[in-house]
């Protein structure tokens, strides 16, 4: 029995064992150690996503709060931006006080981000009410301000002498507004 292959048929199935050895070559040399790698790649982009997603939930709840505590606390803000002025500050809180006087503004240490001033101030007052009045005007002023004790009243015929320091608290950023100030 002689088989009678013809050339063209020995070339076709050559190139299609050819063909067959080089695709599965491919698939266990190169294709499946990349789908190994592809998978643990996807893993990691997905547990990357839900910590995105969870990132991206906090961050969106603190931008809330943070937008709410800002229109909460406009006042504040601003407060800490304003540069103090004695003038302006005698003229809001002179009916307070029979006289007010203040002295010149010293400037103390920076506490972290803030700049603190230092202002003494005389003032004579008909009763005590007065004063905590004038305290209770300070928390709604357009400055960041904090008395400190000791307070002394003296009395003098019919008003009453206080002689106070207060603190003057404003951002630190800016180191140009000191020298508008002492101005």
């Amino acid at each position: 029995m002689k088989i009678n292959l013809s050339r063209q048929y020995i070339y076709l199935i050559s190139f299609s064992a050819f063909l067959l050895i080089f695709v599965l070559l491919f698939a266990f040399l190169v294709l499946i150690p990349e789908g190994k790698e592809y998978r643990k790649s996807r893993v990691d982009a997905k547990t990357q996503i839900k910590e995105l997603h969870k990132y991206q939930y906090f961050n969106d709840e603190t931008e809330a709060t943070l937008k709410e505590l800002q229109k909460k606390h406009r006042h504040i803000i601003v407060a800490f931006d304003a540069i103090f002025n004695p003038n302006k500050f005698q003229k809001q809180h002179k009916n307070y006080f029979s006289s007010l006087e203040i002295s010149k503004l010293e400037r103390k240490t920076n506490e972290k981000e803030f700049a603190v001033y230092e202002v003494s101030a005389v003032s004579k007052i008909s009763s005590p009410k007065g004063f905590y009045d004038f305290l209770d005007a300070i928390n709604k002023s357009d400055w960041i301000i904090g008395i400190d004790f000791p307070i002394d009243f003296v009395r003098d015929s019919e008003l009453i002498k206080s002689t106070f320091t207060m603190n003057v608290y404003c951002n630190a950023k800016d180191e140009n507004s000191t020298k508008k100030v002492e101005k």
